[in-house]
């Protein structure tokens, strides 16, 4: 079974170190072979609690890490465990995934501009939607331009990743929701004066890990971990959201400087490294409540936030 590295030292696997990195590719034997309920509750970690004794198991060699690592990233891409049941000898060598095929997948010059409108909303009435997609990816990530686009001064910008729990239903857990409405409303603030704005509105729910991997980690912080620990006992990274994707949106928009409403810097530095040019960061501080107060001060004190 391929499980991931963090998931292997949860198991008590004798031989894997605990600075290996959380999503990295383990392959572990049982005693017994694995039935379909044995590998669930060794995949899922919100089953530990109903499935406390697990194993023995061994951790083995894996001839093509590439391979496995390319596993992990389909798991992650297609929001589900990173876990898979491994047939030593597979019958069609010709269906295998190649590292080389997810590079191919992710390459963001696929993405283009699939259609544009005016769209009036709450903050503004002067606002444009625009729309981009890929040949080989339907997930439609859009920009809502608010305001004139001025070639001549750099926009307001925010990345906005999807929150289906916050941007719509109004989940406390999180700032998602609240933050979105905080960035439009200072983008119109911005057109009102001469300015415009950005919000780029990416498809990538939970930081890149999707919906449901999003709700096993509130599991487990319901069990007492944050949320860094909650994904990396799920094997996932804290970080996984697709920062060149947003650079081709601005790329496609004709914006190469910006002024970034964020507090993280770790996203100013992603966005230059991909040749956006940050003209100011523009802090996005808003105030906890009970339910998010610990999600935010594990944001600053773990992830580097500027909170």
């Amino acid at each position: 079974m391929l499980i991931s590295s963090a998931r292997a030292v949860t198991l008590k696997l004798a031989n894997q170190r605990e600075a290996a990195v959380p999503e990295a590719p383990v392959l572990i034997r049982a005693a017994e072979p694995f039935t379909l309920e044995t590998a669930r509750a060794v995949a899922d970690p919100a089953l530990d609690l109903r499935h406390p004794m697990k194993g023995p198991f061994a951790a083995e060699h894996i001839d093509d890490l590439a391979a496995a690592g390319s596993a992990m990233e389909l798991a992650r891409l297609a929001g589900v465990l990173p876990a898979f049941l491994v047939d030593p000898e597979p019958a069609d060598l010709a269906q295998q995934v190649e590292a080389a095929d997810l590079d191919a997948w992710s390459d963001t010059g696929t993405l283009k501009i699939a259609a544009r409108a005016r769209l009036p909303v709450t903050a503004s009435e002067d606002a444009e939607i625009v729309a981009f997609r890929s040949a080989d990816d339907m997930r439609e990530h859009v920009a809502l331009v608010i305001g004139r686009q001025d070639g001549s001064r750099p926009p307001l910008v925010r990345l906005h990743s999807e929150c289906l729990t916050g941007d719509i239903l109004g989940s406390l857990k999180c700032d998602c929701g609240p933050q979105l409405d905080a960035a439009l409303a200072r983008m119109a603030e911005e057109a009102g004066k001469g300015g415009w704005g950005v919000l780029l509105y990416l498809r990538q729910e939970g930081r890149g890990i999707g919906l449901v991997n999003k709700l096993r980690a509130y599991q487990l912080q319901d069990q007492g971990f944050d949320t860094v620990d909650a994904n990396n006992r799920l094997g996932l990274p804290t970080e996984a959201r697709d920062f060149p994707v947003a650079a081709r949106m601005l790329w496609l928009l004709g914006v190469s400087e910006i002024r970034l409403m964020t507090n993280n810097p770790a996203k100013v530095a992603a966005l230059e490294v991909e040749g956006v040019t940050i003209a100011e960061r523009v802090a996005h501080k808003l105030s906890p409540n009970p339910h998010n107060a610990r999600y935010l001060a594990t944001k600053r004190d773990r992830a580097g936030h500027l909170l």
